[in-house]
């Protein structure tokens, strides 16, 4: 059995997890003068609460080399897929980890993504294992996959992303916050770079998104599209609705983010996730 491995920014639902036998490794979010575990003691609603109370801003870090050489260490040989590489130290984290490994056979691979632009991958890898490819064809084919995810989102706050330092572009913006509703997106190098910047309603941010996903609709891969967000339900069943009507799509999936990537985009933030063929 190949053990498919991923963090908690992945973003992927429990039922997901349990239905394709995943393991993740949860991040740390520091706030209120305490360390919580992505997703086991906090979720984005208590965050936002707890930012609310202290007017103090979250900060997250990735797991020490050790939490990682622990989490590797199990039967079979085994594939990590985590946040990209520029957003984190999880993935250079998890390289120094496997050489503490003597005898473990992990491979170790950045999504270059985030969220479940990461989970696109994992649930991929889990059913390339499903079907019976071996580790080397799993970890060829994630690696072609990589370049082919889509991941975009709307902000509906630029306090959490600004602050957090993830994305410089935002720089350009934030002398100008009145009503500018930005769509960010993750670039082909891991970054996040700013698509659009959206003035007016949070509708028209909404069907921005829609309009990119149509740019789309000829290369889609219809096999799995996530809609990701922090504390947007109405909104992301309105996407969902809508990208119904755009694609043939087998699997849509709501999930909600988990605390990490709410530490960076703040409440509100709502993104379309997909991939090309």
């Amino acid at each position: 059995m190949i053990n498919i491995l991923t963090d908690s920014c992945s973003d992927l639902s429990p039922d997901l997890i349990e239905q394709f036998g995943l393991n993740l490794i949860r991040l740390p979010v520091f706030i209120n003068n305490r360390n919580y575990f992505d997703g086991q003691d906090i979720t984005p609603s208590l965050l936002f609460e707890l930012v609310a109370k202290t007017g103090q801003l979250p900060k997250t870090s990735a797991p020490s080399i050790a939490e990682f050489t622990k989490f590797f260490d199990r039967p079979g040989e085994s594939l990590f897929l985590g946040i990209s590489s520029p957003l984190s130290a999880t993935y250079s984290n998890a390289l120094l980890a496997c050489e503490n490994l003597e005898d473990a056979s992990v491979r170790v691979i950045d999504s270059l993504n985030l969220s479940t632009g990461i989970g696109l991958l994992v649930l991929k890898a889990a059913e390339l294992r499903d079907q019976g490819c071996s580790l080397d064809e799993i970890e060829r084919l994630i690696r072609q996959s990589v370049p082919k995810v889509h991941t975009s989102f709307v902000l509906d706050t630029l306090e959490y992303v600004y602050k957090g330092g993830r994305c410089s572009s935002i720089e350009m913006i934030v002398g100008s916050l009145l009503k500018i509703r930005p769509v960010l997106e993750i670039q082909q190098d891991g970054t996040l770079g700013i698509r659009e910047k959206n003035r007016g309603s949070r509708k028209k941010a909404l069907d921005s998104l829609l309009l990119a996903f149509t740019n789309h609709i000829d290369t889609l891969d219809p096999h799995r599209v996530f809609v990701t967000h922090t504390t947007s339900d109405d909104d992301a069943l309105y996407l969902a609705a809508e990208l119904k009507k755009l694609a043939p799509i087998e699997h849509l999936h709501i999930t909600s983010a988990g605390a990490t990537i709410a530490s960076h985009c703040g409440p509100g933030c709502i993104g379309i996730l997909y991939m090309t063929k």
